[in-house]
């Protein structure tokens, strides 16, 4: 049984193709430049070369027949026909407060994602289009919505609520809802079975850093707080979206420029964090270089990045109260070293030490490793995130009938004896490259 993951962005389609019976990853790829011309595949199966190709995709329904037509490709395919896909699990990241799990979609799921779809202007209407394509092209088969806000409906009033007119929450549902919330919901679940915890009974701090970035607190296995609010521009300084900042300065920057709110809203968005500091770059791999070569506003973007991930570990320990791990994953969290030990600096008084030998050596996807010093009273985590896997089980649940919400469900990487099988023979190469890794390896305890 073949299951087909998709993730479709304003500009691409990314996606996963999972054998379920044997609990293994076929393909993964992504068309990108869809709807701007230029459009191109780059499509890996296993076993093979990776394969790229230029194929115009003006619409997501051509991006979603080109991958379609890549997987059954008798040469670049993984497999035989359409009949052998059960199952489509989509990618959502905006449910507003309608759904707190994954859903099957029908018309009225449908038509609810249109309601909400201003709540996530750059992200729902392609989200959306991406399952009506996938439908076209799949008629015959279930199709399920993943949210990444489903995991935040925990969260508290006194967490999700602004203090703004009361009304503008009941009448136009302004709230914190939170994203990464798959993301979230692996690593916590991971976390737990390395600390040998009930997930129910386990605290944790998890921070998602990647072009986009949130910090989650979560109690007792549930979210209680997170960084991100009614879009995801909210909290960390990112890539180029601004994060936190006084909600009367675009109106400030408007009256003295004459910028529309379009234009505002563009600005915050695509123009700030990272690449509004530094004025070049967005990429943390690029204002490392540019640090080392001595670019002061390159060092200026790091430390103000660090500086409040840093504010926003201390919060959450705060409203926690126990905690028992700090969790780094995504793209920056679990490669960037540098910045990871900006973040951990000085923490000391909070019972977090790191260890900079260990977090130096922690560079890999492959494998779950802990940074930490022996006397840190908080472990830290370097937890590789796995959303697709999340995709996945949830649309075969769906499927079969057996899903639930994440607290009356149990996923399979949730055991101790969990293998993710293309990791595992990742990891067997590079300890044959770098057998020192094997030291920083977390096990269950």
């Amino acid at each position: 049984m073949v299951i087909l993951t998709l993730n479709c962005g304003s500009s691409s389609a990314k996606y996963q193709v999972y054998d379920w019976d044997a609990k293994d990853i076929l393909a993964v790829g992504i068309v990108e430049r869809v709807t701007l011309g230029g459009s191109f595949i780059s499509h890996k199966a296993k076993g093979k070369e990776e394969y790229t190709v230029e194929h115009d995709c003006p619409t997501h329904t051509d991006a979603v027949d080109l991958i379609i037509k890549t997987l059954t490709d008798p040469v670049h395919g993984v497999i035989t026909d359409m009949s052998v896909i059960k199952a489509v699990g989509h990618r959502v990241v905006h449910g507003g407060d309608k759904f707190i799990k994954s859903v099957l979609v029908d018309d009225a799921v449908m038509a609810t994602l249109e309601e909400v779809k201003d709540l996530g202007p750059l992200h729902n209407p392609a989200n959306i289009m991406g399952i009506g394509a996938a439908k076209k092209v799949l008629p015959n088969v279930p199709h399920c919505a993943i949210m990444d806000t489903a995991w935040h409906q925990t969260m508290p009033p006194e967490s999700f609520l602004y203090a703004v007119p009361y009304e503008w929450y009941e009448t136009y549902s302004v709230r914190r809802y939170g994203f990464h919330g798959t993301s979230f919901l692996y690593t916590a679940k991971r976390a737990a079975v390395l600390l040998g915890k009930d997930p129910f009974k386990t605290n944790l701090i998890i921070a998602h850093l990647g072009n986009g970035s949130s910090i989650n607190a979560v109690k007792d296995g549930c979210s209680l707080d997170t960084s991100m609010g009614v879009t995801p521009l909210e909290g960390l300084i990112m890539g180029t979206r601004a994060g936190d900042a006084d909600m009367a300065l675009p109106f400030y920057v408007m009256r003295k420029t004459g910028m529309s709110a379009a234009e505002m809203e563009n600005a915050l968005n695509k123009k700030s964090g990272l690449l509004g500091i530094t004025g070049k770059y967005a990429d943390r791999r690029d204002i490392q270089k540019a640090k080392l070569e001595g670019d002061q506003r390159a060092l200026l973007a790091q430390n103000m990045e660090a500086y409040r991930v840093k504010k926003y570990i201390g919060a959450y320990q705060a409203v926690l109260g126990r905690v028992d791990a700090l969790v780094f994953t995504a793209g920056v969290g679990e490669f960037a070293a540098f910045m990871r030990e900006k973040i951990l600096d000085g923490l000391e008084p909070l019972g977090i030490v790191f260890d900079p030998k260990k977090n130096g050596m922690s560079h890999t996807r492959n494998t779950e490793t802990i940074i930490s010093k022996p006397e840190s009273k908080i472990p830290i985590y370097i937890i590789p995130t796995d959303e697709e896997l999340v995709m996945t089980e949830d649309a075969y649940a769906l499927m079969a009938g057996t899903y639930d919400v994440h607290t009356q469900f149990t996923y399979s990487f949730q055991s101790k004896d969990y293998e993710n099988k293309g990791r595992a023979a990742g990891l067997k190469d590079e300890l044959a490259r770098n057998p020192d890794l094997a030291a920083i390896i977390a096990k269950p305890r």
